[in-house]
Formats: C-alpha cells, sequence, structure tokens
C-alpha cells in the first residue's frame, strides 16, 4: 500500500520516515519530495508498505501524531491524475 504523509518538519529526510514506519511492518519505500531547484523538503512524502494490514495499522499509529512539533498526516495515497498533453494557452 502506497501512503502519502504531509506535514512533516522540514528537517524530515527519507530515513527518518522510514525508521518511522518500520515499527509497523517492512517499508519497501519511503520517499520524503524535495524541491527541484533548493533541495529542500516541500513537507511531504511517501511511504510505500507491502503488507496492507500493516501499512492499516502504521496509519492509525501515525495519524496526527506529533513528529518534530508537527502533526503528521498519513492518508492512503491516490492514483498520480493523468497529465493532458492538450493544454491550451
Amino acid at each position: 500500500m502506497n501512503m502519502y504523509v504531509s506535514n512533516l518538519s522540514f528537517h524530515t529526510a527519507d530515513d527518518d520516515l522510514r525508521k518511522l514506519f518500520e515499527q509497523f511492518g517492512a517499508v519497501s519505500s519511503a520517499k520524503v519530495i524535495t524541491d527541484r531547484e533548493t533541495g529542500r523538503s516541500r513537507g511531504f512524502g511517501f511511504v510505500e508498505m507491502g503488507s496492507d494490514d500493516e501499512a492499516n495499522t502504521a496509519i492509525k499509529s501515525l495519524h496526527n501524531k506529533d513528529v518534530e512539533g508537527r502533526a503528521m498526516s498519513v492518508t492512503v495515497a491516490r492514483e498520480k491524475a493523468p497529465r493532458s498533453d492538450n493544454k491550451r494557452w
């Protein structure tokens, strides 16, 4: 299951995110999204876990949990909407 994690501290790194979720099971990937130009965290990321049961436990346990002074939000990630190449200017 792929999860969307938001309201992260700007100091949170990929490894920090992975360690936070690993207490609930095996993490396939953990990625904090960064700004292309500055490389600075954008305050959100994605975590993928192979087991839906472990992912659901992580969501229940970590949603609204205070991490570095911020109430982290954890939800099931939605599929990315297809991009339209037919933009009109």
